[in-house]
Parts: C-alpha cells; structure tokens; sequence
C-alpha cells in the first residue's frame, strides 16, 4: 500500500522524553526508513546532536520552535529534502521544541502543498513526574492535550500508583478518549505509529547500514530485547474486519469521524459497492484520507489503538451488511477522497 508518505508529529513539553522515544524508535524501527526533522529550542541543536548518526537524513532547525521559525513553503522543502529520490523514506518524524503549540504544528502539515506527504497524527509525550507541577505553572500544556492523537506517559517508572493513576486522570480529563500508552524510558513500539513496509530486495547483496547493526546489536542483547518486544506490543492491540460482504459507508464514516476511545489510527481496504467501489482508507485520530483502490479484492482493514474497550470488535462489526452501497450512500466517502472523483 505505498503512497503519500505519513508525516509524525511529536511534541510535548521541555525534558519529558520525546528525544528519547525518538531514539528508541529509530533504534528499533521494524525496517521502517525514517527521515526525521528535530528542532531544540535555542541557538545550540543540541536534540540533533543526540539523533545524529541514527538516521540518514536529519534536518536541525534551532533558533526557534518549529511552529514559530518556519513557514509552509519551508517545511515543503525540507519535506522534499526528506522524500525525495535520492532519500526515500518510509515516513517522516518531526519532533518539536518543548514550546511548540500542538494546533499550529497540525496546521501546517495539514497544509502542506507537498503531494508526496499526509498527516500521520499528533503524539504527546507527557513527563508523568513533572507533568503536574508543570500545567500548574502553565496552564495552556493541559489544552496541548486535546490535540493529541496519541497520548504517551513516560517516565511511569518513576512514580508509583497513586502518581500514575493522578497522571491518567489528568490525561483523560484534557484527552478524552485519547489513546494511550504508559511507558518508561520512551519505549513506544514503532508499529502502533506506522506500518513495517513490505520490501521486495531484502535478499538484495548490499553493504550493511547503521540500521542493520543496532539491530544486530538488540540481537546480542538476546532474551531482554525480545521480552522488551513482547512488553511494547502488550501496550497496544489491533481489531482487524475482514469480509466478503459490503461496508456500509455511512456508518463507516461516521465511526471514524467519531472514533471508539483508545482508537489511534486505522489502514486498510474497503469495499462498499460493486465494480470501482473499493477504496484504501487511512485514518489517524479524526483525520480521514480515502483513495481509489484496484477493484479487485475484498474489505481488510485493521485499527490499532490502545484502551480500546473489549465491544470495539463488534462496534466494528457493525458497519458490514450484504447489500452495495448506492450512489447516495457514497456521497459521504466523497468528502475525503485524495485528489480523485467519486
């Protein structure tokens, strides 16, 4: 399913850990090529200086927040730096200053003229420690929250119980229905923001990369690197709906406008009438991209998210009927159609 190129966005405030998920998930990236774009507040760079060396293309912005010391025109270009021929990749990470304002960030992806890129969603990263004292002090990082995607607490094994549960209230009551995942030390599994690509020329004779040997050297590390495995994927499930039936597009629409709580992002193919009506859908929180699919083949589509409630299987279920849908029933799918007629 290759196409635009998902653009992550990570924000969260001074010192709670994006840096170090960041480096986590380009540590363990699942073969999933990842241009990154990371911004220290500040004349000194000094975040980039703690991802170099992990991944091929890294643009420092410094002096200044990402939302602040650039426009549209020039994240477009370093977009393009990013996606171009000489540098595919699999997805792009922005990782925010600690200052940066969650809805600008948003708007200017969204509003990208790049065609090559999509929105790949919103992950706040939250210092379970500190997070507290620091909304005390100001206000506007709790409303951050409602913006959020992806919700992650780090830093859990720093504070007990009764911390945990005062940090998942907080969170809640700013980030209803958010999903979200409890961590220490930035450890997010990479497959619940992206999807591992397919590749075609693993077998390919090549030169090892800096890639290859992190992952030779997680290898080494033996039964604590596959037990930490099994510990971030514990953090997340997936619900997949596959069927020869038909989807019901007006319901499927309207669950993902209004999305189960603890759903973070969906992908997969759905059909809803005969002929030319299947269709790749791609969600990630509210936002929604549709695109034309070949025509043959059935519905398969997988949503992961994380606090998902135990009915979520049957809420999804629900949109699968044996009837087409009509030219009226379609009209709702036209709304988020990518660059193409219904």
């Amino acid at each position: 399913m290759s196409g635009p190129v998902p653009v992550v966005l990570v924000a969260g405030y001074l010192g709670s850990g994006k840096t170090t998920m960041l480096n986590h998930v380009l540590r363990r990236n699942r073969g999933i090529r990842l241009g990154v774009v990371v911004n220290d507040f500040g004349s000194i760079d000094i975040d980039s200086m703690l991802v170099a060396g992990q991944v091929d293309s890294v643009i420092g912005l410094g002096n200044g927040c990402l939302c602040c010391a650039v426009d549209s025109e020039d994240l477009d270009e370093m977009l393009g730096t990013l996606t171009g021929p000489n540098s595919p990749v699999d997805a792009v990470v922005i990782e925010a200053s600690g200052l940066a304002e969650p809805r600008a960030l948003i708007r200017m992806v969204l509003g990208s003229a790049h065609p090559g890129v999509r929105y790949g969603g919103l992950v706040v990263v939250v210092d379970a420690v500190n997070m507290t004292d620091s909304v005390e002090r100001h206000p506007d990082l709790a409303q951050h929250l409602a913006f959020a995607d992806l919700v992650v607490v780090n830093k859990s094994d720093l504070v007990g119980d009764d911390g945990r549960a005062r940090m998942l209230d907080l969170v809640r009551r700013h980030a209803p229905g958010a999903p979200v995942v409890v961590t220490d030390h930035g450890r997010v599994d990479v497959a619940l923001l992206l999807d591992p690509p397919e590749r075609t020329d693993d077998d390919a004779p090549r030169q090892l990369s800096l890639d290859d040997l992190l992952r030779e050297d997680d290898h080494d590390h033996g039964h604590a690197a596959g037990h930490d495995h099994e510990h971030l994927h514990d953090a997340y499930r997936s619900v997949a709906v596959e069927t020869s039936r038909y989807v019901d597009p007006r319901a499927l629409i309207a669950l993902l406008e209004d999305p189960p709580a603890g759903l973070y992002r969906s992908k997969g193919f759905v059909r809803f009438t005969t002929g030319r009506g299947r269709f790749l859908v791609q969600t990630v929180g509210r936002h929604i991209v549709i695109e034309r699919a070949p025509a043959r083949g059935s519905t398969a589509l997988v949503f992961l998210g994380a606090g998902m409630d135990d009915d979520v299987d049957a809420v999804l279920q629900g949109v699968v009927r044996d009837r087409p849908a009509t030219d009226e029933e379609m009209l709702v799918v036209h709304r988020y159609l990518r660059n193409q007629e219904i």
